[in-house]
């Protein structure tokens, strides 16, 4: 059984986009490095119309660039529901585009974001992990783990009392106005130095 590890700026991205957007479903990919099986990324892509197939292309087309440039590759998927009692994996869009994913990467994971586990205080991570099984491709709870578990859900929970997910840009926000950074560079210089901005 694969051991998922999500790096704290992965995590931070998916929490941040989910919370800037409570009132609506988003999704978005996870990044591991070529090397290393770590997921160290994730990519926020909508969260108005998630399924749209031209907005869709567009967006893979430019993370597999940027993924080049950097030695990534997209590793996973994520989402989270618009109604806050939808926790559950079904065969939805949302699945198929997971399906996808893992079909290029057979290690992929898909991450279910659980609406009753997001809070201010996150005192455990609001996720729930699968991974394909052999089996009929079908996708089944994974194990995974937070780097710096502790510190990590302390400063996330701490970012999102101050507002940070607020800054957050997802692909519909890089599609409106298109000097909107889709990466969040901004975040990239991890999370104690982003605290020290709010």
């Amino acid at each position: 059984m694969t051991l998922y590890k999500f790096s704290e700026l992965a995590y931070a991205k998916m929490i941040f986009h989910a919370a800037k957007y409570p009132h609506l479903a988003v999704n978005g990919v996870l990044l591991s490095s070529k090397t290393e099986g770590e997921i160290v990324d994730a990519i926020p892509l909508f969260h108005q119309c998630l399924y749209v197939t031209p907005m869709a292309e567009i967006a893979l087309m430019q993370i597999d660039s940027y993924c080049e440039r950097e030695n990534l590759v997209v590793s996973g998927y994520y989402c989270a529901a618009e109604n806050f009692y939808d926790n559950t994996l079904d065969k939805a869009p949302a699945a198929k585009i997971a399906d996808k994913i893992q079909e290029n990467y057979k290690s992929a994971c898909f991450v279910m974001i659980d609406n009753k586990l997001m809070t201010l205080g996150q005192e455990v991570p609001p996720l729930k992990v699968y991974s394909c099984t052999s089996e009929a491709g079908r996708w089944a709870r994974a194990e995974y783990k937070l780097v710096q578990s502790e510190a990590t859900l302390e400063a996330v929970a701490a970012l999102l009392k101050r507002g940070a997910m607020k800054d957050v840009v997802d692909f519909d926000n890089h599609l409106d106005n298109p000097e909107n950074d889709w990466t969040n560079k901004f975040m990239s210089c991890g999370l104690k130095q982003i605290m020290a901005m709010y």
